[in-house]
């Protein structure tokens, strides 16, 4: 029972510590002024992965303050951008507004992919909050109310003023996703306003981003929605050359996952149907059961990569390089939200003509897989 006591009293004993701390008060920000400065933010990451938000100026950065000399009107700086028309270093408001902005608000900047000059414009959150010369109003030196980058408003406080600015600024974790696979840069240019004073800094931040998509690397044929598209040779009967035989074109992309930026794309062409396949590597089968010659149709398979024709034997690799300057397409592939370059290489499947005598009438049919394999570690 004693114990117990012991135990009560010192449990109070803490409370009443715990009720007699006073409450903690906010630091008056620093003496700051302003000051140009230009910030690079080198970033790679998969897509698999995402960063999320971008953080680049945290909540109350402080800009400027100097509660001593209200001539330099620090509690009255804001931010502006180049153009109000053109996102390419940063669009917004060129010229600060007095009146009360309440919130977050977004600067839209243009990103543009190395390799493609693909363009997408994505938003940044901004917004800048006041620093008061005195905490008699507020308890704290720090206005809760945000406003928006262009904002020169501000409101006193009691007997206190505006005396100071901190800003914030971010990229969100939506905006970040508008970006595909690829090597994307920007550049952003805010300048720092007084409402008499003018222009004193300039804020420049330099984005370097290397995005890869590993999971997303794919062979896609934009004349069909499906990954196994059902092909037609085009066999055709000369009757004055008692012939058959047929040529057919395919569309095909290569999408390394890597903004095409790979050193090389290795592609396989695989003849997967029961029946063995003929000299060529790769033949169609009367649906018949059989496998003599006469119920076989031989066909070969050649690629148009860079302008140059790249035949393929069954089973193996062959390597394509160049990527870095070959011929690109844009396209939407299947789950994408955006579109993607890919490199253009039509396949072309060609079936020699041979007696149509020496070949069972009826329809064939064979099977091709095609093999796509990307180098690890690129880029």
């Amino acid at each position: 029972m004693n114990r117990r006591g012991v135990w009560v009293v010192m449990v109070m004993s803490a409370l009443m510590v715990l009720v007699c701390v006073p409450k903690a008060w906010g630091q008056r920000p620093p003496e700051t002024h302003p000051v140009s400065t230009t910030q690079d933010i080198v970033m790679t990451w998969d897509r698999s992965a995402m960063p999320g938000g971008i953080e680049l100026w945290a909540p109350r950065t402080l800009l400027g303050y100097d509660d001593a000399n209200a001539a330099r009107e620090y509690g009255a700086l804001h931010l502006v951008c180049q153009s109000e028309s053109n996102s390419e270093k940063g669009l917004c408001p060129t010229l600060g507004q007095n009146i009360d902005l309440v919130g977050i608000h977004q600067i839209r900047l243009s990103f543009t992919e190395r390799r493609s000059n693909l363009r997408t414009e994505i938003s940044l959150d901004g917004a800048v909050q006041r620093a008061m010369s005195g905490r008699a109003c507020l308890g704290d030196f720090w206005q809760n109310a945000l406003y928006a980058p262009w904002s020169s408003y501000g409101v006193r406080c009691a007997s206190d003023l505006p005396a100071g600015t901190g800003g914030q600024l971010r990229l969100s974790g939506e905006e970040v996703a508008k970006l595909v696979a690829g090597h994307w840069q920007a550049t952003l240019e805010l300048g720092l306003m007084t409402p008499r004073n003018g222009n004193v800094a300039t804020y420049i931040f330099n984005f370097d981003f290397t995005i890869t998509d590993h999971n997303a690397a794919s062979i896609y044929f934009p004349q069909f929605e499906s990954t196994t598209p059902l092909v037609n040779l085009d066999a055709r009967y000369d009757p004055i050359q008692q012939t058959v035989g047929g040529r057919t074109v395919v569309e095909m992309c290569l999408y390394d996952g890597l903004g095409s930026q790979a050193s090389y794309l290795a592609v396989t062409a695989r003849d997967i149907s029961p029946r063995s396949a003929g000299n060529s590597g790769f033949s169609l089968w009367h649906d018949s059961s059989g496998s003599d010659p006469s119920q076989r149709l031989d066909y070969t398979v050649t690629l148009d990569h860079n302008g140059a024709r790249v035949p393929l034997s069954n089973g193996v690799e062959e390597q394509l390089t160049g990527i870095d300057s070959s011929q690109l397409r844009l396209v939407m592939l299947p789950g994408m939200s955006q579109p993607v370059f890919c490199v253009n290489t039509p396949m072309t499947l060609d079936m020699p003509r041979v007696p149509s005598t020496s070949k069972r009438s009826g329809i064939y049919w064979g099977d091709l897989q095609l093999e796509l394999r990307v180098p690890a570690g690129t880029p």
